[in-house]
């Protein structure tokens, strides 16, 4: 391998390590970041277009890959920490983060011209998704964490890299999924790494082209719909039963606002991000 290809390689590599963390930070997008490392559109024409120029196209994205495994494993020892140890307080930073994206998600949504309609579907979204979600535990009890909750939490994942600016991660914390993933990828179990990628890949090579469709032809009423997703989501993260006030004093509250203001300022930095490399 010559030098250039060497370097080449490693770059691709420490590029998918960094997208490691719009997979495990809530408030971050994957996408948003493949968009800063001019990877986004390559990788969503070869998800599209799979068999055009298939063998060119996935070993260029094998070092990206090997990077975004390493970045995660890297990362969840500690994040499991400081989730275990001061869940409420990051959970305020993670919702923070998210806030400093609406903005970005707004002018987006407004990009070909907003209906009444629009409004709808964003309201509708919020009361009624809000209460589905709140109450889904009560509806079907606890999600079971097996290999078609570790598919589902791949797809979600994925769809954060098809739609940038989306976060799903806080919808894997309001899942109860977030915590056994982060101490799934800790250990390396090839349990929840194997059905992850699974659902990963399903949804970036269906959902590709779907969603390229949607936005084309439905632009304004699909990022209404993300919007209300993420707002209730948001909001769903940082209320009990997923935040735990228990010994929750008022340098605990200090610290939490400070947190929630850095995550809104990154937030909205990494939108600027976006539209400057997008």
């Amino acid at each position: 391998m010559k030098n250039d290809s060497i370097k080449n390689w490693l770059t691709r590599f420490f590029k998918g390590v960094f997208i490691a963390l719009g997979f495990i930070l809530p408030g971050v997008s994957g996408g948003v970041l493949a968009a800063i490392l001019g990877l986004y559109e390559r990788m969503l024409n070869f998800m599209a277009n799979i068999r055009q120029n298939f063998k060119r196209d996935f070993w260029y994205f094998v070092p990206v890959g090997l990077g975004g495994i390493v970045g995660i494993i890297l990362l969840s020892n500690p994040l499991e920490y400081l989730l275990t140890t001061y869940k409420a307080i990051i959970l305020w930073g993670f919702a923070g983060a998210i806030v400093g994206t609406l903005p970005s998600l707004f002018r987006e949504s407004a990009k070909e011209g907003r209906q009444r309609s629009d409004w709808y579907i964003f309201a509708g979204t919020v009361v009624f998704g809000g209460l589905f979600l709140y109450n889904m535990t009560a509806i079907f009890g606890e999600m079971p964490v097996n290999f078609f909750s570790w598919l589902l939490a791949g797809g979600l994942i994925a769809l954060g890299i098809i739609v940038p600016g989306l976060s799903p991660s806080n919808l894997l914390l309001y899942l109860g999924l977030f915590d056994p993933m982060i101490k799934g990828f800790k250990s390396a179990d090839l349990d929840v790494f194997i059905p992850m990628a699974i659902g990963g890949l399903i949804t970036l090579v269906l959902f590709s082209k779907i969603m390229h469709y949607l936005l084309q032809n439905f632009h304004a009423k699909v990022y209404h719909f993300i919007l209300g997703i993420v707002v209730v989501s948001t909001l769903l993260i940082v209320i009990p039963p997923v935040a735990d006030y228990s010994g929750f004093t008022i340098v605990s509250m200090l610290i939490s606002t400070f947190l929630f203001a850095i995550g809104v300022w990154l937030g909205y930095w990494m939108s600027h991000l976006e539209q400057k490399y997008k």
